[in-house]
């Protein structure tokens, strides 16, 4: 008489084992190399992405394996139906949960990464960028969680519906924090300025000193600190004057009405001599524009190759200069308010 446990012999279920334990051996010897592999490869690039391949990777439990290896091992064993199910379900719920592992692994690591590069470029991201790895990782384990319940034969109909029921009413509850919190998400992403940025805001004028979950705080010129919300702030139109690669400046200056034409004519090129005199400069034009109440007009439009204030102040300075000095040399004098009237004296006949 053969023994049988559970329907099947001894050597069915020896043979189940060795397959399972043959499976798992290989597994984790495919692990080991795939890891070590990895990470020869990982020392040689400057991706990231690698490196967080490797920590993936080496995430896989050993439990995980087994699990797997027995599911197929007991594909050779005539089991009742329902132990059939369970094991199948077992192997499922094995499966979703190192998914979780390895998507957990793969948020935390890359975290870690962009958290590193905020403490050297924006250290003001830190905050939102962790949060964001939160929300990231509760996401996916209450997905993995709701996927478990489901498999396991629960109806997550209802805890769904009554999850979005309460989310909506939470949301509207707190519908300002919220959009302050995604606004603060989306400038950590899209980045449209930084922390030492200099920025214009409506009729604020500042440097970024913080980016956080809730504000954004703005050292004005004056001194004083502007703190908007990071809904609002994202809603203005904002000028970045960092990310500005070249200055264009356009001024305007009047000559008297009494120059010679000779005169009038030569001041396009002195004025052109003066801005190609100076560094980092570009000229474009300089013109006769208009017939003013006491002034001949002129237009003038040059670049500066760089966006640096102070380098604009200075250049601008050394062209007025040079301007006062060129004019006086060709008796040309700058215009200024005045009004010329005219008395005509006249007698009545008698």
């Amino acid at each position: 008489m053969v023994f049988k446990f559970l329907g099947n012999s001894l050597i069915d279920w020896g043979i189940s084992l060795l397959v399972t334990v043959a499976i798992t051996i290989i597994a984790l010897t495919i692990k080991k190399i795939a890891v070590k592999k990895l990470k020869v490869i990982a020392s040689q690039t400057q991706t990231h992405i690698d490196d967080i391949l490797v920590g993936v990777l080496s995430s896989t439990h050993v439990l995980f394996i087994l699990l797997e290896a027995f599911y197929f091992g007991a594909y050779l064993l005539e089991l009742p139906a329902t132990k059939q199910v369970l094991i199948a379900r077992c192997a499922v719920i094995g499966l979703l949960v190192q998914s979780a592992i390895w998507g957990d692994k793969g948020i935390r690591l890359w975290l870690h990464d962009c958290l590193d590069r905020a403490r050297q470029e924006d250290a003001s991201s830190i905050t939102s960028t962790a949060a964001l790895g939160f929300i990231a990782r509760l996401v996916l384990w209450v997905v993995v969680a709701l996927m478990i319940l489901d498999n396991l034969g629960f109806n997550i109909t209802t805890l769904i519906a009554s999850l979005g029921i309460g989310g909506i009413a939470v949301a509207l509850a707190v519908q300002n924090i919220l959009g302050d919190i995604f606004a603060s998400l989306s400038i950590v992403l899209d980045k449209p300025f930084s922390v030492g940025d200099f920025i214009v805001v409506d009729d604020a004028t500042g440097t970024v000193e913080f980016v956080g979950l809730k504000t954004t705080r703005v050292r004005s010129l004056s001194g004083e600190l502007i703190i908007f919300s990071n809904a609002d702030l994202l809603k203005s139109r904002i000028r970045n004057y960092k990310h500005m690669q070249e200055r264009r400046i356009a001024f305007s200056i009047g000559v008297v009405y009494q120059v010679t034409e000779d005169q009038l004519r030569s001041i396009p090129k002195i004025i052109r001599e003066a801005i190609e005199a100076q560094p980092k400069t570009r000229f474009d034009r300089a013109h006769f524009k208009a017939y003013g109440e006491s002034s001949l007009d002129f237009e003038v439009v040059y670049y500066l190759t760089e966006s640096d204030y102070t380098l604009y102040m200075d250049t601008q300075q050394s062209i007025n200069l040079m301007l006062f000095n060129q004019f006086a040399r060709a008796k040309i004098d700058f215009a200024y308010p005045s009004r010329t009237v005219y008395v005509v004296n006249s007698t009545d006949d008698k």
